[in-house]
C-alpha cells in the first residue's frame, strides 16, 4: 500500500473508533420514504476530547508509516533527514529486512511499548502538566504522515523539521490528559499499516521470527500461492498490488472522511 493510504488508514481507524456523527439524509429520505433520516457515523467508543481526537489522528497517520522505517527508500526516510535516513537503515538491519519484523505482532508490541514509555515521561509544572516524550515522538510522526500526505513541497528540505518542532511542541504542552491515548495512537496506526500490506500481494509475516514456508506440493496450487507465499509472508490480496487502481478506490474516500471527521472533531 502507497505511503499516503497507509497514512490516512491510520487516521481513518482512529477516527471512527473515537468518533461519532449523526449525518442528515433529509433531502434523500424524503425521495425515497424507506431511507432514514440520519444515520451515525462512527463507533465512539472512547470519549475523548477534541484535542486528543485531532492529536490522536495525526499521531495514527505517523504511526500507520513506522512499520516502512525498515525500508531506507520509503517516504519516512527522507522526511526529516538526515536523522530519518540513519534511523531507517539502522531499523531495517534489525528488523531483517522489508516487510519482516517492523511488519509483525512482535513489531507492533515494541512500537506500542515506545510510545507507552515515552508518554509516561511528564513534567509538573506551575502551570500545569507537560509531556516532553510524546513531543519528542511526535516531531518524528507529524513529519512522518505530512510527508506521505504531500503537506511538505519536495524541493523544502527543511520544513519537515518545522512542521514537526510545531507539532511536537503541541502536544508536549496541550497533551491529553488521558494517559492511553498516545499508545493507542500509535498501536491503531501501526495495526492498519500491517492490515492494509495483508490486503496487497505482498503480504506480511505476522509471527516474525518464526518463518513457515508452505509445503512444495501446496504452492502449486494458485489459490494458496496468493495467500500463503512461498517466504511464508500471508496476503489476502483484495487490493492487488499496491498503488492499484482497487487501492485508490477504497482510499480516496477513506482520505474524504478523514478531512470530514477532524474538521468536525475540531469544531464540534
Amino acid at each position: 500500500m502507497m505511503g499516503a493510504h497507509h497514512a490516512a488508514s491510520g487516521a481513518a481507524v482512529w477516527l471512527a473508533l473515537t468518533t461519532q456523527f449523526e449525518v442528515g439524509l433529509g433531502g434523500l429520505h424524503q425521495m425515497l420514504p424507506a431511507v432514514p433520516e440520519s444515520v451515525t457515523v462512527g463507533l465512539g467508543l472512547m470519549e475523548m476530547t477534541p484535542t486528543a481526537v485531532v492529536a490522536g489522528a495525526v499521531v495514527a497517520a505517523g504511526a500507520a508509516l513506522v512499520p516502512d522505517a525498515d525500508h531506507r527508500h520509503a517516504t519516512i526516510a527522507n522526511s526529516l533527514p538526515p536523522l530519518s535516513n540513519a534511523l531507517c537503515i539502522q531499523i531495517g538491519r534489525m528488523s531483517g529486512g522489508h516487510r519482516q519484523g517492523t511488519h509483525s505482532i512482535l513489531g507492533l508490541a515494541v512500537f506500542v511499548l515506545i510510545a507507552a514509555l515515552a508518554g509516561m515521561w511528564r513534567i509538573e509544572l506551575p502551570f500545569g502538566t507537560i509531556f516532553p516524550g510524546a513531543g519528542l515522538l511526535a516531531v518524528l510522526l507529524a513529519s512522518f504522515a505530512a510527508k506521505a500526505l504531500k503537506f511538505i513541497p519536495d524541493t523544502m528540505q527543511k520544513f519537515p523539521w518545522i512542521l514537526g518542532i510545531s507539532v511536537g511542541a503541541y502536544v508536549t504542552m496541550f497533551a491529553p490528559q488521558e494517559d492511553y491515548w498516545f499508545p493507542m495512537a500509535m498501536g491503531i496506526g501501526v495495526a492498519a499499516h500491517i492490515a492494509g500490506d495483508m490486503l496487497t500481494t505482498g503480504g506480511c509475516n505476522l509471527i516474525w521470527p518464526i518463518r513457515i514456508k508452505p509445503p512444495r506440493w501446496l504452492r502449486r496450487m494458485p489459490l494458496v500461492r496468493k495467500i500463503w507465499r512461498p517466504g511464508g509472508h500471508v496476503a489476502v490480496p483484495i487490493l492487488g498490488n499496491a498503488g492499484s487502481v482497487r487501492e485508490w478506490l477504497l482510499l480516496v474516500p477513506v482520505s474524504g472522511y478523514v478531512i470530514w471527521a477532524i474538521a468536525a472533531a475540531a469544531f464540534s
